[in-house]
């Protein structure tokens, strides 16, 4: 099968598990956050789009993450009262993408823009940096949300986003610098420590 067959059915994997997710986190969130974690760990040690090398996926025992914590799980408005601007954000390799700032989610550990890939398609992205990056996660940041790759953890019927970082997940260029992931741009920094999500692995 083709590099981008391949990839496509990554893509369904990961929807499949995020409709999942989003199926029951509301009445079990820690039930939810297990299966999340599970499903993540089984395509990483086993799809062929895998982030990892088959070196890598060899020694595979698992990644890491944080225990969950429901005080770090918010659902909120996005505040549509900002400038829409399209920003050119930097990549870990080759050019930088665009993505238009439609908004931004004001959270009891800081605000963060949310973006919108400006190309064929489009998809919700809301990416962040905190203050364990570069120490217990990636320097570049996590994400929150890439609704083009299918991680998505909804929103209510009155448009309210979920936002809840156990389910954060480090970008794949964490894990071979081979891969070209959008880096968390200055609105999307916290000061805050996120004691929460996947944590940085060491292959």
């Amino acid at each position: 099968m083709s590099a981008t067959l391949e990839l496509a059915g990554w893509r369904r994997s990961v929807a499949d598990l995020y409709a999942g997710v989003r199926a029951t986190r509301d009445r079990d969130p820690q039930g939810a956050h297990a299966r999340w974690r599970q499903g993540r760990d089984a395509l990483f040690r086993a799809h062929p789009q895998s982030p990892l090398g088959p070196a890598a996926r060899e020694r595979f025992a698992g990644l890491r993450y944080l225990p969950y914590d429901p005080e770090l799980a918010f659902t909120v408005p996005v505040d549509t009262d900002v400038t829409e601007e399209t920003h050119e954000i930097a990549a870990s390799t080759g050019p930088s993408l665009a993505f238009c700032r439609v908004g931004r989610v004001h959270l009891p550990v800081g605000d963060l823009d949310v973006f919108w890939l400006d190309a064929y398609g489009g998809g919700l992205f809301l990416p962040f940096r905190d203050a364990t990056a570069g120490e217990e996660t990636y320097g570049g940041g996590r994400y929150l949300l890439d609704t083009v790759k299918g991680a998505d953890l909804g929103a209510t019927v009155d448009g309210r986003l979920v936002c809840d970082f156990n389910f954060a997940y480090h970008p794949s260029c964490h894990y071979d610098p081979a891969w070209s992931c959008p880096l968390a741009p200055a609105g999307s920094h916290l000061e805050e420590r996120i004691e929460a999500g996947e944590q940085s692995w060491d292959a």
